[in-house]
């Protein structure tokens, strides 16, 4: 598995499709996908917000990042980073902010690679 992570609006997408040769019909949107499509697919972007869905939705994710490793753990995952900044007034926000990180942080454990891009620039912070 490998794990993508930085800022919003950082190139991330990009330099995973390059990076990997992954190609957007190859990946799941986290925007929109299913539950099912993430254990499936090469790609996920977006991953952030499938966690904000799954959350509003009621879905238990405290074994997320384990089934997703041992269900699919050729993907690519990419992430936008939400601890940076102020931390968010609503109680939802909140936790969905700790819930993504703790999610993430499990991922980034059990990855290959986990690389963070600045700017458009990848720097492998991982690699097994």
């Amino acid at each position: 598995m490998i794990l993508i992570t930085g800022g919003a609006f950082q190139g991330k997408k990009a330099y995973a499709m390059k990076t990997f040769s992954l190609e957007e019909s190859a990946a799941a949107d986290g925007r929109s996908c299913s539950w099912e499509e993430i254990f499936k697919t090469r790609g996920i972007f977006y991953f952030h917000e499938y966690i904000r869905r799954s959350l509003e939705e009621g879905r238990e994710l405290k074994t997320l990042a384990e089934d997703l490793a041992r269900q699919n753990p050729e993907a690519v995952i990419v992430v936008n980073e939400l601890g940076s900044g102020v931390v968010p007034v609503d109680v939802f926000d909140r936790r969905y902010r700790e819930t993504t990180g703790r999610i993430c942080c499990e991922l980034a454990k059990k990855a290959c690679e986990v690389h963070r891009v600045v700017c458009g620039i990848g720097m492998v912070i991982k690699h097994d």
